[in-house]
């Protein structure tokens, strides 16, 4: 088999489609694993000679080669190969060439930027096998409990075939069963149950008395009969939608709660009057909103009205200080959190949804008492505020392992970050097919209202020719507004947002079919194929429309890859008003405004302001940038204190 192909030395294919379009570090690694490629298929020939049992007694055999000590990288072509027969034999799947390249990458503890539809679950199995080998666990994180039980369902008989044991966290495990699940040589799960059964873990160890210095030496020499920790290590981990996990959601600590001091009935009330006070605060008069930092600041006259407001009688104990922050916190919430936009009320609690997915995120609540707060504002039940007792950064967390990669679809703008907080170098893995996506023109409306016109009215368009059309809403309830604007226009769609969560795969996969309309938030059913139906490829393949720009132009590429998969043809339109919440967000209130009344004006040009709504994005994402960086600075400066007292730097100290 010709696996690389040149013309007189010369690259043809895939090889020289990316060495015409990187260069410098990338081009010459990507040249040096095209040779590994040549060594991983000499091993080809005699592993298909070989009957399963054979194959799992050469498996077998390298992982003992592993464990006496013999480096991975010698073992990886012959690996490689192992892994590749296994997937043709188990799932009737053959990594292709650049999945392969996009392995061995991740061995070398890469970010892998594979496009959409590339197959990166196959590709997975690759470095997550030969770093299994050495029998210290290799985990494989994502960004929900679906994604990882189907991921680890759908190879598994390939692992089967090569003697590996499977495990799968998932947020309902009891400690039993995520402690068989670590002790498997592959362990899926998201990278939040990762988090908190770490956290968990030293908790229980500091009650056990096991000290910072001995954790690790001490971990398996405990009471068998007692309880134990669930996690063995941290040996290998491979993050896939890694600029989700360690970029987007890296905003937020892991933190487990403790709970506080004060008397929950007072906390409680304190909430309930709060949010019931916030409609006679007006803004400038009573508070001042900072819209850049988004921060509420009661006046001299708000301060004023708090004390001279009517209260229960639970609150007069409660000191003036603390009932002004009760008060700044309910208008921020009644400002800033939206029911369908920022959560959702799902069986009497408040469910978070996403920003970056569109997916509910169950078991997250907001810090700061925001969640409280918000549970207040709906008229639930409020859940006691708790205090910190462990807690964790994302950065902290995949830095601890001794081996780390990540996979996406969109690196390459986050390579400055990666390379700085992670240590990490990402690489464009190439296509398999040339990509055949083909981008429209941007369109910008004077308002919301036109745009979402103009948007049914180009679905309407495609729909007719038979084409299928997946749209990108920023938010569920801007989900909402397009379907019943297509509803009225007759045409029969799909709306995939957060409270279709449990269907999201089905409704996604079959968003390639003639004529099929499907609308969703953000990247919900990301990690889901879009397989074209028959004949959709001849009318042009998948249409994509996106709605606005999000607050990262990563997230918009997402969206923009899910057509033109695997040379497939697409195409993309991206849609824009002059009231987009971009703009308020990254230039602020005071152009936001401008740029309505030039929205109002009479023969007005929106297109010209294309260039302004994208530079909002950029200073939003400059922002967020900002936010993780001073999240690291002040988790660093936290944890040298508590490393020069003599604490673990990951706990709060005992009461």
């Amino acid at each position: 088999m010709t696996v690389l192909q040149s013309v007189n030395g010369v690259p043809t294919g895939w090889q020289a489609n990316v060495l015409s379009w990187v260069g410098g570090p990338v081009q010459r690694r990507l040249a040096q694993w095209g040779g590994v490629l040549q060594q991983i298929a000499s091993f080809e020939p005699s592993l298909k000679e070989l009957s399963d049992r054979d194959l799992k007694k050469q498996s077998l055999s390298l992982r003992y080669r592993a464990k006496s000590g013999e480096p991975l990288a010698k073992l990886l072509p012959e690996a490689y190969a192992l892994v590749r027969e296994a997937a043709v034999r188990a799932s009737n799947m053959r990594h292709y060439d650049v999945q392969m390249i996009g392995g061995i990458s991740l061995f070398h503890g890469c970010i892998a930027e594979m496009e959409t539809g590339e197959g990166k679950t196959l590709t997975a199995t690759l470095p997550l096998y030969i770093h299994a080998l050495v029998g210290k666990g290799a985990h494989l994180a994502t960004v929900n409990d679906y994604l990882a039980e189907r991921d680890a369902n759908l190879m598994r008989p390939v692992y089967d075939l090569l003697g590996m044991t499977v495990g799968v966290i998932l947020t309902k495990h009891t400690s039993k069963d995520r402690r068989k699940a670590y002790a498997c040589d592959i362990t899926y799960g998201t990278a939040k149950e990762f988090g908190f059964d770490f956290l968990r873990d030293r908790l229980l160890l500091r009650r056990m008395g096991v000290t910072q210095a001995s954790i690790f030496g001490e971990i398996m020499q405990l009471d068998p009969t007692g309880e134990q920790p669930v996690q063995r290590g941290a040996h290998f981990c491979l993050v896939d939608e890694a600029d989700s996990i360690l970029i987007d959601e890296a905003r937020t600590p892991l933190i487990i709660g403790s709970l506080g001091d004060k008397a929950i009935e007072k906390i409680v009330a304190t909430y309930r009057w709060a949010a019931e006070m916030v409609p006679r605060f007006v803004e400038d008069e009573h508070y001042e909103y900072d819209h850049d930092d988004k921060k509420v600041e009661l006046t001299g006259e708000g301060r004023q009205m708090v004390r001279t407001l009517p209260k229960p009688e639970l609150l007069a104990t409660m000191g003036l200080i603390d009932l002004y922050q009760y008060i700044e916190r309910a208008i921020k919430v009644a400002r800033d959190y939206l029911l369908d936009r920022q959560y959702v009320v799902k069986d009497g609690e408040i469910v978070i949804v996403d920003e970056n997915t569109g997916r509910l995120a169950e078991g997250r609540k907001w810090r700061d008492g925001i969640h409280q707060a918000i549970e207040a504002k709906e008229k639930i039940e409020v859940t006691v505020p708790t205090g910190q007792a462990a807690r964790i950064t994302v950065q902290d967390l995949f830095l601890r392992y001794q081996h780390l990669a990540g996979m996406t679809g969109t690196a390459m703008s986050a390579s400055r970050e990666f390379r700085k907080v992670y240590r990490k170098i990402v690489i464009p893995v190439p296509t398999n097919r040339k990509c055949q996506r083909q981008l429209l023109g941007d369109l910008v409306y004077p308002t919301s209202e036109a745009k979402w016109r103009a948007i049914a009215a180009e679905t309407a368009e495609m729909h007719k020719l038979g084409r299928p059309v997946l749209i990108g809403t920023r938010s569920i309830d801007k989900s909402v507004i397009l379907s019943k604007l297509l509803a009225e226009q007759g045409i029969e769609h799909k709306v995939l947002n957060a409270h279709e969560v449990a269907a999201e795969a089905e409704i996604v996969a079959r968003a390639g079919l003639p004529g099929k309309v499907t609308v969703a938030t953000n990247m919900a059913g990301r990690g889901t194929d879009i397989k074209l139906g028959a004949g959709v490829a001849e009318l042009g393949g998948l249409h994509v429309i996106c709605t606005e720009l999000h607050d990262s132009a990563r997230i918009d590429r997402q969206l923009i890859g899910r057509c033109g998969r695997q040379g497939d043809p697409g195409t993309v339109r991206q849609y824009m008003s002059l009231d987009d919440d971009v703009i308020r967000t990254g230039l602020g209130p005071d152009v936001a405004e401008r740029m309505t009344r030039v929205a109002d004006t009479a023969g007005s040009e929106p297109q010209k302001y294309l260039g302004l709504i994208k530079k909002a994005q950029r200073k939003v994402e400059r922002r967020h940038l900002r936010d993780r960086f001073v999240l690291l600075h002040h988790e660093k400066e936290r944890k040298k204190m508590q490393r020069e007292m003599g604490q673990d730097p990951y706990l709060d100290t005992p009461d």
